[in-house]
């Protein structure tokens, strides 16, 4: 019998595979991409048509290793890494650095982990799609183009640690300028006027001012609000117009990747880095008791609405028998995608559409189980009948001025029933025209017009999205990017561009207008859309972005003005040597330093305002805030006039030894818990996290378990003998909650 090789991108999916596959396939994984650009030098050979210069990545080398023993060994070689660019550009590294032959490598791809998907994909093996490979490449090289090359100029010109990107630097922009639109917007009062009326029979309802003397009403001051009431107040409130208009509200189709992270954002909180971990949970399977390992999801990562015949049917079928035959829209409810879509992907869907959340509650975390609830209540409003509504509008006249009202009444709930939050309807009473009103009351009220709303995660994926910049793929790292980098920061689930992004926004502005162009980047993304279809070829559309991108850069190296080191003095002195203290600038922003510096170190925070960052509690002595020194520590902020200094809290001797100092180790508290760290601090920074006592339960291992944190900053406990004993668990072997050890803190508070 034939030796057969499957590799994936994800270990996750390996069991899954092997109980569809049988014994008749080995199932290996490449854990994501084996080879990549290298790090320390740009990797690009622009002069020999921008060929990319490959190597394998240092975590996968024991990876490639071991592929090449199981290709070397197999008669058939089947690539299933994910269906994408991304996954498409992953098998061709793989049968690169495997170096296999193509009369035994085929390229297999299936939207859903089920059986019956991975058997008809192995049924239909196709060959690796160049073009496609092609587009990721380009899209590689474009970023490494341009973070290679302007991100050590802004390191030059203004703080280490700054990067810049193709698309994250438009995202930016976004944010910057909306900010300023924001700071430069000034409200505009305005009044509107409410009429409470009465009919006969006393059923009462609200109607607002719509026309007055013909015209729509700009009122802008209390003085011309009270004069219209007054001159309203007698005169005869009469219904001129009553309409009634049957209406249709239609599902929204299900979801693709943005469209996902929206809907996350705003209805489960989820940042978008979030929504996409989750969701690749779903798609790679979780376990569900008796039956394993079971995908819930089909494939994540999709523009496409489309939705397979045998997945509308099944669905159909369900709000058939689940609903009543009343609920089941009257034909097969289909989705036009955008242009720019990948139809040979799915939509986001559940699965299997019979297994409704509520029979996995208790199966999945809290997580898993808000987002696939979400995903499956939007597949299954798709083929639901349409929540149909009587809008109604009336007309009330008094004087010159027209009064409307609008009301709405639900005829027939349709999809709706399955969504938790329901529509508040308000009918307005049964009115007839000619009908004389009693006026009850005339309420003025006061507004002022406001500055355009902050991005949140969701808007910004939607205007992302809507310009055409980036791909929903990665919008996640997209936004991580910016914050991790200091140039925005999320607060109340809204974006604020901070001091140094709109510092690093404004440089890119002026000296890379194309890049920073909305249209050039959309521009740039169908012209990679354009390689994958064979309408555009791989040199020249690098070409053309390059040959004006590297006058660009030239200009700019010679005429972008420094602020690196620029520094301003401060009404404030030193509270360590008594000199003044400047303003300057790093990669966190703008803060105080000494004018002594290198001799004194001093350093003081500053607010994004400008002025001293207070601490919330107060001086001891003088009843001041108290704000963080560099060297002195926690002192007055009146410091000039009072002397006030906070002891340093006391920490309990751990009686373990420092490995770097041999100092003491104390026990201390930071933002994650409880940690040891070196009594020397600062000039040892050495931590250690906290020892648990509980024995390593591997039979024969001398060593303890330990909280240790991995990669993505989840918490699990190892061993103290690692790399001799790599046992890990996620939770404690044995025991209560009081005896478990907090989390490892991120950083000693005293660095703060």
């Amino acid at each position: 019998m034939a030796k057969k090789l499957l590799i994936v991108e994800s270990p996750a999916k390996e069991r899954t595979l092997a109980k569809f596959l049988g014994k008749n396939f080995t199932i290996a994984s490449s854990y994501g991409h084996v080879r990549d650009l290298p790090t320390s030098t740009l990797g690009v050979n622009v002069e020999k048509g921008f060929q990319p210069r490959y190597k394998i990545i240092d975590e996968r080398k024991k990876i490639v290793a071991r592929l090449k023993k199981l290709t070397k060994n197999a008669d058939e070689v089947y690539l299933a890494s994910d269906p994408d660019r991304e996954g498409e550009a992953i098998a061709w590294h793989v049968a690169q650095v495997a170096l296999l032959p193509e009369a035994k490598t085929f390229r297999v791809t299936f939207n859903e982990l089920t059986k019956s998907a991975v058997l008809r994909a192995i049924e239909h093996p196709g060959k690796i799609d160049m073009n496609k490979v092609n587009a990721q490449q380009a899209r590689r090289v474009l970023d490494r183009l341009v973070g290679y090359m302007i991100s050590p100029l802004l390191w030059e010109k203004v703080a280490r640690g700054l990067s810049a990107g193709r698309v994250q630097s438009v995202a930016l922009k976004l944010i910057v300028h909306r900010e300023r639109e924001i700071a430069a917007f000034v409200p505009q009062e305005y009044w509107e006027i409410a009429a409470k009326l009465a009919l006969p029979t006393g059923e009462a309802f609200e109607a607002m001012l719509y026309r007055i003397a013909g015209e729509e009403p700009h009122i802008e001051s209390a003085t011309k609000a009270r004069e219209i009431v007054a001159s309203l107040m007698t005169k005869e409130f009469r219904v001129t117009q009553f309409e009634k208009q049957e209406m249709k509200k239609k599902p929204l189709p299900p979801f693709n990747t943005s469209h996902l992270q929206q809907a996350a954002s705003i209805r489960l909180r989820f940042s978008a880095s979030r929504t996409m971990a989750v969701a690749q949970q779903l798609y790679e399977g979780v376990e569900l008791g008796d039956e394993g390992h079971v995908a819930l999801i089909t494939y994540m990562r999709t523009d496409s609405f489309r939705v397979a015949r045998e997945a509308l049917d099944a669905c159909r079928g369900f709000v058939n028998e689940r609903f009543g035959p009343e609920y089941l829209s009257r034909e097969a409810r289909v989705y036009k995608s955008r242009k720019t879509a990948q139809e040979a992907h799915e939509a986001i869907r559940p699965v299997d559409v019979t297994r409704t959340p509520d029979q996995l509650r208790g199966l999945l975390s809290e997580d898993q189980f808000k987002l696939y609830d979400l995903i499956w209540r939007r597949f299954v409003a798709t083929q639901m009948r349409s929540m149909l509504y009587e809008q109604q509008t009336a007309e009330v006249t008094a004087g010159d001025a027209v009064f409307r009202a609008t009301g709405r009444k639900l005829l027939f709930p349709g999809f709706t029933v399955l969504d938790e939050r329901k529509e508040e309807m308000l009918p307005l009473p049964e009115l007839s025209t000619g009908t004389t009103l009693r006026l009850l009351d005339l309420v003025p009220s006061q507004h002022f017009t406001k500055a355009p709303p902050r991005y949140t995660e969701a808007s910004l994926v939607k205007t992302l999205e809507k310009e055409g910049i980036g791909r929903p793929s990665t919008y996640a790292s997209i936004i991580s990017t910016i914050q991790e980098r200091g140039y925005v920061r999320l607060e109340n689930r809204a974006f604020y561009a901070t001091e140094l992004g709109m510092l690093v926004s404004d440089l890119l502005e002026k000296h890379f207008s194309r890049i920073m162009d909305v249209r050039f980047t959309s521009h740039m993304e169908e012209l990679l859309d354009e390689i994958e279809e064979q309408k555009a070829d791989y040199e020249g559309t690098l070409k053309e972005f390059y040959t004006p991108f590297e006058e660009e850069l030239s200009k700019a190296r010679a005429e972008m003005k420094s602020v690196k080191g620029v520094a301003t003095p401060s009404p404030y002195n030193c509270p360590s040597c008594g000199k003044t203290l400047l303003v300057r600038m790093s990669r966190h922003g703008k803060f105080l330093g000494c004018s002594g510096y290198p001799e004194c170190k001093e350093v003081l925070r500053l607010t994004k305002e400008g002025s001293l960052a207070l601490l919330e509690t107060t001086c001891a002595k003088c009843g001041k805030p108290l704000l963080r020194a560099r060297l002195k520590g926690i002192i007055c902020s009146d410091y000039g006039h009072c002397d006030y200094v906070q002891p340093k809290p006391e920490y309990k001797d751990s009686g373990e030894i420092c490995p770097k100092c041999s100092g003491p180790m104390v026990r201390r508290k930071g933002r994650g818990g409880d940690y040891l760290a070196c009594a020397n601090y600062p000039k040892c920074r050495t931590t250690k996290a906290l020892p648990t006592n509980i024995p390593c339960p591997v039979e024969g291992c001398t060593g303890t378990l330990i909280c240790r944190r991995g990669k993505g900053r989840q918490i699990f406990y190892g061993c103290t003998r690692y790399p001799d004993c790599t046992y890990t668990t996620p939770k404690l072997p044995d025991t209560t909650p009081d005896t478990q050890p907090p989390a490892p803190a991120k950083s000693d508070p005293a660095a703060n």
